[in-house]
This record gives structure tokens, sequence and C-alpha cells, in this order.
């Protein structure tokens, strides 16, 4: 289910009627339409402005924005507006304000003030949404639903007492009996073994490390309980509107959310997307997290809030510079976003984000904003052919969050250095600048569409996945600290890698964290964080130690075509380079993405200096009109998009 009903590709941003006075609307709809919006996202924080007592609605405001709205030929992700509570139901209920780690219950007057367990918030966030689906549910303006907003971002957990008996009922249905509960949990370790369910509490503040297990069940239930809050919004809205697709804002790669099981109840995938202008590898990052989204449904997604310009919420906030709102809007669209949407329309003139830039600023008409406003409506009217068309990797990326909570677990590693993220980039990287479509993937899945599987890091990993992994033919690479537990945390009988062990034909006797400032050489690089003394079982060394305590061990192994990576390598080319025969990439130079979507190829000029460029193939650039073919020069902060020649 998508947006079919919009053709071509979606623009427009997050419009906030109710901070403006009413006179203002009319303008804003003109100049909507001016530019070329399409769809405009409603009503995210207007709960306490529709209802501002209890069950006494006020909708006459948002009736008379959403008809204007439809009048320009504008269409509307209306909100639920369930993201944050209203003030009346705090204060009638304040026991669903969100409590810490440390008891503390945090005040009401930001967002996301609500408690994910609390069933006061749950019945009246669902009674608002049917309010709201009743209401605009047949209205011809309605494209698609907005439930709730950035889970996560500000309350991904809550330590009060009914966060408490909701995780023992999530412990209870998952573990039937508080002995399989003590067992899964290695409560045996520190005294902790429970004789009721009902002994058990959050993880909150203690005097000393908290069980990594019990920290691992709670990160899932934390992702399960929004989860839930979701579903229970999206079942009142699919009541009354079977046919409205919804979705929910994600965050590019969110540590507390588990959105492989997220987006399998969306029905289209979309997210915000920050990049910040000051970090000359922001847009490799979040390409990183633009494949994650493509991949989550395995199709097309939408860019649901990027930043015209600067942002509010980081140290220093730097403005992007000329051609970079537009740079980076074309990025979303390569990697397979079908529309881009800002934060925010107008520029607010008050509250938070009151310095968050907008599609229309401060200054009006006359600014370079707007005036970059329009140039790229007008280029994604000219880029419209491009919408639902799709990506073929031949690479994939393995990404499971159940093992990245355990992987960064506080308190209880052989080194607090190992992040899932930078482990993805350290191979993602070459990738990109090679590019090599990427595709990310959950353990488990089916991977005979790839010609190359890497596995970065799989420090969780259950025999079922290990049997995945096992049935793919292909070449696959397995990095370092990988196999180590089980889906208990529990390490595997013998060490690692558990039962990765065949496959890989290796075993790793001691892991080596690497102190401050020591260097582990190898043949293939140098490693500056972590290293392991390996025993070979099967396998054939690739690369050696040389030097330091493990001087003459592997560190780089092969056994058939898999391969295993025993040290955090500064640069991973040497290891993935010989692996690419027969892998489509695209030669660019340094700073330039290159991006294969259905028939169109996108070359975007990430730098300040011109950059000759190579054409795999003649074509049209979208952009232009002009038939390029050979070698052409790509303008700084510059893009091309080619429709190839003879493609279908």
């Amino acid at each position: 289910m998508g947006l079919t009903r919009i053709p071509g590709l979606l623009f427009g941003g997050d419009y906030n009627p109710e901070q403006w006075p009413e006179e203002v609307w009319a303008e804003d709809a003109r100049l909507m339409a001016e530019a070329g919006v399409n769809m405009a996202t409603v009503a995210v924080f207007s709960w306490s402005r529709l209802e501002p007592e209890r069950g006494v609605y006020d909708f006459g405001w948002l009736d008379r924005v959403i008809d204007l709205l439809h009048e320009h030929g504008i269409a509307a992700d209306l909100a639920t507006a369930t993201a944050t509570p209203p003030p009346w139901l705090v204060r009638e209920h304040p026991e669903m304000l969100p409590v810490n780690a440390d008891g503390v219950r945090l005040e009401f007057g930001s967002r996301q003030g609500y408690c994910p367990s609390s069933p006061v918030y749950r019945e009246h966030a669902v009674r608002m949404a049917t309010a709201m689906a009743e209401r605009y549910g047949d209205h011809p303006a309605l494209a698609m639903w907005h439930i709730g907003n950035e889970y996560a971002d500000h309350t991904l957990e809550c330590f009060c007492p009914e966060s408490a008996a909701h995780f023992r009922r999530w412990l209870e249905e998952r573990y039937a009996t508080v002995g399989g509960l003590n067992a899964a949990w290695g409560t045996s370790c520190w005294g902790q073994h429970y004789t009721s369910f009902g002994q058990v509490e959050p993880p909150r503040t203690a005097p000393g490390p908290v069980n990594p297990a019990q920290v691992l069940d709670w990160r899932r239930f934390c992702s399960d309980a929004l989860l839930e809050l979701f579903l229970a919004e999206k079942a009142a809205l699919r009541a009354i509107t079977p046919d409205v697709p919804v979705t929910t804002n994600f965050m590019s790669i969110l540590h507390g959310l588990d959105y492989w099981k997220w987006a399998a109840a969306e029905d289209l995938v979309s997210d915000d997307a920050y990049p910040d202008p000051a970090d000359p590898t922001s847009h490799v990052q979040v390409a990183l997290s633009y494949d994650l989204m493509r991949s989550l449904r395995q199709g097309p997604w939408l860019l649901l809030e990027s930043a015209p310009s600067a942002v509010s919420w980081r140290e220093v906030n730097v403005p992007k510079p000329p051609g970079m709102m537009r740079l980076h809007s074309l990025q979303a669209l390569a990697h397979g976003s079908d529309g881009v949407m800002f934060f925010q329309w107008r520029q607010a003139k008050y509250g938070p984000e009151k310095f968050h830039s907008a599609m229309l600023p401060h200054g009006g008409t006359r600014t370079r904003g707007w005036r970059d406003t329009l140039a790229l409506g007008a280029d994604l009217r000219r880029l419209s052919e491009v919408a639902g068309s799709d990506t073929r990797a031949q690479v994939a990326l393995v990404l499971d969050w159940p093992s990245w909570w355990a992987l960064e677990a506080p308190e209880s590693m052989p080194s607090n250095r190992l992040r899932l993220k930078e482990l993805l980039l350290a191979w993602y990287a070459p990738l990109h600048a090679r590019g090599i479509a990427v595709d990310l993937v959950p353990p488990g899945r089916d991977l005979s569409p790839y010609e190359l599987v890497i596995a970065p890091n799989l420090y969780m990993c259950t025999a079922e996945q290990a049997k995945a992994l096992e049935a793919y033919q292909g070449r696959l690479v397995v990095g370092p600290f990988s196999g180590v537990v089980d889906e208990s945390d529990q390490v595997h009988e013998g060490g690692a890698p558990g039962p990765l062990g065949d496959l890989l034909g290796i075993a790793v006797e001691e892991f080596w964290p690497l102190a401050d400032g020591d260097v582990q050489r190898t043949g293939l690089g140098e490693a500056r964080t972590w290293a392991e003394w390996i025993r070979l079982e099967g396998a054939e060394p690739v690369a050696l130690f040389e030097g330091g305590d493990l001087d003459g061990l592997p560190a780089v192994t092969r056994k058939g075509a898999a391969t295993y990576i025993g040290c955090l390598l500064d640069d991973v080319t040497p290891v993935l380079e010989p692996l690419l025969d027969g892998i489509d990439r695209i030669d660019v130079p340094q700073g330039v993405e290159a991006v294969r979507r259905g028939g169109h190829l996108f070359l975007l000029n990430h730098t300040t200096a011109p950059q000759p460029v190579t054409l795999p193939h003649p074509g049209t650039d979208l952009l232009t009109g002009a038939e390029l073919r050979g070698g052409i020069e790509l303008a700084p902060r510059d893009a091309v998009v080619l429709r190839i020649e003879g493609d279908k």
C-alpha cells in the first residue's frame, strides 16, 4: 500500500498553522502551490488545540486548513496528533509522565511526555486517533496517516511502576516460568535468583553493574512497548480507513528501536535525516541510513523530514552552503526515496525550533532559502519519472538490533569501543566510494540474491542464524567478536565463534583488545582497537599479525568462500577489494557519489571543486535536458540524473 494517488515525487514539509494567525494560512497555501508542494504534514503536535478539554473537540480550524490545502492541490500527511499529550490529560493523570532510571519523574513542557506503558495514555491516544479518522477519513486531501512522531527520540523508556508491571508481563509471555527467566538471565551469578516474576524490576540505577541479560531484555521490551502504541493507533485507523496507508517517521539508524519489526507494521517506511553540513563525511553516513530505509521493506520509502539549512539542536548549528540543500535532497532520491519533505514549511517565531531552518524562512520570499525551495520544486517535477523505481544490490550488510544492544551493553565487555555504527561504516564507506549498491539485511534472511554478504559484527548469533549463513553459497565476510553469545547473552559452548565455528574454520582462544596508543600490524594493514588470538581449525591464514604479542598468529582467515577478520583494521579495503570481482561498480573521483536507481544514474559531487567523471552509459540529464556521453565535468555540489540510454 503506497501513495499511488499522488503522481510523481512528493515535495513539502511539516506545516504548523496553529502557530500562526489565520490570515497567514491563505498566503501559505498560495506559496506552497507556487513552489510545487504537493503534500504537507499537519497536526503532529496539535492534540492540545484539537481537544482543549476532555471530550471537547475543536476541529474547525483544522477543517479550514485541510480544505485550504486541498483547494490548492496539496495532499495531507495527517498526523493523529498524539505525539504529545495535552496539559489537561497530564494534570489529571500525572502518573503517565515518564520516570528516569534514577526514579525522577520528568515534567510536562517538552514533547513525548508520556510513559510508553501507561494505559491512560494509550486509551486516550487511541480515542484521539479514532476521532481523527472519523473526522477526516473521507476527506479528499487525506493521503497518509502519520502516527505519533519520531518514537524514542525523547522517551525510549520509563521506569515507573506501570512500566515495571508491563515489563513483568512481557517477561512472563517470553519465558512462561520464572525458572525459564532465571536460566536465560543467569541469575545464579551475584545472587539474583528470582522465585516469582513479581520480584523483577526494570534495570534502574543500581550500586554496581546491572545484569547484561536483564538490560538486553529491557531493550527488547522498550522497543516492543512503543510498537504496541503504534499498533494500537494503527488498528483504530484501519477500522475506519482501511485503504489509507500509515507510517511513522523513523530516525535513521536508531539504536533504541528494532526497525525490522517496526517496518513490518508500516505501509510505507519514512525517515527523518539531518546530516551535519560541517561534517565532510556526513553524506556517507546518511547514505548508509537511506539504504537501510530502502532495505526495510525492500522498496521505495519517503524522506519525511530534512533540514533546508541549519538545525536548532547541535552545539553549533552550521547552515547548508549554496547547493547543499539540493544535493542532499537528490541523494535521498538516489537511494530510493519517492520524495523530499522538510521540517519545516514556515520558520517558527517562537519555541525550541524558532532557529531551525524552513522552506519559507523568517525573511520570507526575498531570501536564498525561498529561492532554493522554488528551484528544488522545479527539479523534482523534472525527476518525476524516477518515482517508484528500485535498486538492485549485489552486496548486503547484516544488521541485527538485539546483537547491537548486547554488544553495547555497559560495563560488561572486553572493550567498550566496539560501536556497531562505526563497524558498519568501516565496510560501507569503501563500497559507497566505488558506486556499489548495498542492501542491509537481518540475520536469518535468504541471502541468495547477493554475490557478497558482510556481517561486520554478529556478537550475538543463534544456531538458526548460523544455518542461514551456512546455506549461503556466495562470498561471506564475518567481522571480529562474532558468534560470541546466544540470544540470552550467554557465551556459546566452547567460546567464539560459537555456531559459526564450522563455517569459518577457526576458534578464538582469547580476545585481545588494544590499549590506547597500541598498534597491531598485520599483513593487510594496522589495527588499533581490537585483535584476537585465533586458532585455525580448517581455515587458511590470509594475513598474519606482525610483531607484538600476537606475532605470527592469523589475523585474517578463509575457509572456502568465508572470510573471518580477527581484528579491527584501520582500512578494510585490502580485504574487500579481492572479493569484488563480478560486482557492478561505478568508478568516480573521491567525493563523487554514484548511485543507480532503476533506469537512472545519479552522480552527486559532494566536494567544493569541479570533478571529471567518465559516464558508464550515455543518456539524458533529467535536470538540464542535455544529452551526455563520454566524459563530463561535474561542478561543485552539483548533480546529474541520467536517464540511461536504451534502459528499460
